[in-house]
């Protein structure tokens, strides 16, 4: 199959208390969900091909990592620290540096900035 086939990306967030991790995602995004196609599934764009879902999953809650490129790390963190979102400690490996945050299922969010771009 072509590359050029594909159409965008979708990182699913399997939780369990989804008004909880609606509100997370929400302080996070800074608004709520583009979309929520049905009862217990939320959608967010992050970018013109890019989407994040927040859906209801008990089996599956909190085993989840979604890798966000950002543009600056460090402004990403303080955004995020503005919104009330805890990101930890930036760990940075030479050509990328990264920080994760914790949503309330257990899923991790890893913030990361390409340094190769700058």
């Amino acid at each position: 199959m072509s590359e050029t086939n594909l159409l965008n990306v979708v990182g699913v967030l399997p939780v369990t208390d989804h008004p909880a991790a609606v509100a997370w995602y929400r302080k996070w995004i800074g608004r709520g969900p583009d979309v929520e196609p049905m009862d217990g599934v939320a959608e967010w764009q992050l970018a013109a091909n890019a989407w994040i879902q927040v859906s209801v999953d008990p089996g599956a809650s909190g085993r989840t990592t979604v890798v966000v490129g950002v543009a600056d790390l460090d402004v990403q963190r303080e955004a995020c620290a503005a919104a009330g979102v805890a990101v930890g400690e930036v760990a940075d490996y030479g050509v990328v540096k990264s920080a994760e945050a914790v949503d309330p299922a257990g899923n991790t969010v890893v913030f990361v900035q390409d340094l190769t771009q700058a």
